[in-house]
């Protein structure tokens, strides 16, 4: 895994602090990137958006949630 440095720095809302180095990379589709670590960021958001990663992915939007009462 070409990410595995950063997997641990990846927080659960989906976000990856990263410098601004220029640095150019492509990921395995041939996008560039400014850098080794925002190519990470893009490649980690886009895994926990899928299920795979560390994102919220059980929850509705409050929109769909059913209304729920609360008895004492």
């Amino acid at each position: 895994d070409d990410c595995s440095e950063f997997r641990s720095q990846f927080e659960a809302g989906g976000r990856l602090s990263c410098t601004r180095e220029n640095a150019p990379v492509r990921d395995a589709s041939g996008k560039q990137h400014t850098n080794k670590c925002l190519m990470c960021a893009d490649k980690l958001k886009k895994e926990a958006q899928r299920g795979g990663g560390t994102v919220q992915r059980n929850k509705l939007p409050a929109s769909e949630r059913p209304n729920q009462v609360r008895c004492s």
